[in-house]
């Protein structure tokens, strides 16, 4: 590696990780306003405090993409204004080079930006999530008012409560047969065994016939479950949050019991498309530097980042939503946009080439 390209790589560093600690300490000022709205009881500053440190992990590398276009733009702006690119291009260095050098930059934010998202993020994520629920005295491990539903052969599940420590709280276990409901059983508490084996305390078990309903109290009863407490914490966490490995296990999940995958499909696909973004991003700033007269002040730069950043995301969550509509595939729905802004990126830059 030449010092010049060297030096193009270790100054988009720079720019990306400067904007990425400026968009990430924005974004938490708004979640900490936000909730400071919620603050009460066990939900005190201390617990808001340590919930912004765990999602910032996550936030982190939502925002990778956008940290790498707007430091790219101010700093390869920069070397414009200053004459820099001239200078590299009058001695020897092609454009083409200087593509090189930032597509070098790239590969260590998407390495970086990889290491964030499926070995970082995903753990601190779901440790946020159960920590504000528990904080704040919530039943639910869902946003949904009637809790997690899950489906597992005949049985349907209704779990209300996540506790930390991996346990489960009231659930109702739903047993049908082909024509009506045969059995509720509903259970204060679930602590997990071993694999497939769970121990379900305080139960109450109501055996439906068409001629009477019997029902029994049992202090502690045996349940074999494919259900796992990782199972069921991904449920806490939003699809685009999850890693790979836990997107890939729950998508296995739902096809084995005839339920529809779809947005964890797309997020699965969204998740590794997401470092090619951080590509996508840097080739769009690259022909707004060499291609835009000197002269252009960094405002005018930042905000063309934003309009970029905005217009992309905008474009990616309807190819999101018609794909999710119209049941397209979910690989070519992640992937369609990445392709298309990219497409556009080396269009402009063969002509200044």
């Amino acid at each position: 590696m030449s010092i010049l390209t060297k030096y193009i790589v270790n100054e988009i560093l720079k720019g990306a990780f400067i904007a990425l600690i400026l968009l990430l300490t924005l974004f938490n000022l708004f979640t900490l306003a936000d909730e400071l709205k919620d603050l009460k009881g066990a939900y005190n500053l201390t617990e808001i405090f340590i919930y912004l440190a765990l999602t910032s992990p996550r936030v982190c590398y939502e925002l990778v993409p956008a940290a790498a276009l707007l430091g790219s733009l101010f700093v390869l702006g920069a070397m414009g204004n200053n004459r820099e690119l001239t200078a590299m291009r009058a001695a020897g260095v092609s454009v083409l080079g200087i593509i090189k050098s930032v597509l070098i930059a790239g590969a260590i934010l998407a390495t970086f930006s990889i290491g964030i998202g499926e070995l970082i993020a995903p753990i601190t994520e779901t440790k946020a999530q159960i920590l504000r629920s528990s904080a704040q005295d919530k039943k639910l491990v869902s946003n949904s008012k009637y809790g997690l539903w899950l489906r597992e052969g005949d049985k349907f599940i209704n779990v209300r409560k996540l506790e930390n420590n991996g346990e489960i709280a009231d659930i109702s276990i739903y047993e049908y047969n082909q024509t009506h409901l045969k059995m509720v059983t509903h259970a204060e508490k679930a602590v997990y065994l071993d694999q497939k084996n769970w121990r379900l305390e305080n139960i109450t078990q109501s055996q439906i016939s068409i001629d009477k309903m019997q029902v029994n109290v049992k202090n502690t009863q045996s349940w074999k479950s494919t259900i796992a407490p990782d199972l069921v914490k991904i449920s806490v966490v939003n699809p685009d949050n999850l890693s790979l490995i836990d997107l890939s296990q729950y998508i296995k999940f739902l096809k084995s019991n005839q339920q529809k995958s779809q947005t964890f499909e797309l997020a699965f696909w969204g998740r590794v498309v997401n470092p090619f973004v951080t590509f996508v991003m840097l080739l769009v700033a690259t022909p707004f530097v060499i291609g835009v007269k000197r002269g252009v002040n960094v405002g005018s730069r930042m905000m063309i980042g934003i309009v970029i950043g905005m217009s992309f995301n905008i474009l990616d969550k309807i190819f999101g939503h018609v794909g999710l509509i119209y049941d397209f595939n979910p690989l070519l729905m992640a992937i369609s946009p990445s392709l298309f802004v990219s497409g556009v990126s080396v269009y402009v830059l063969r002509r200044l080439v």
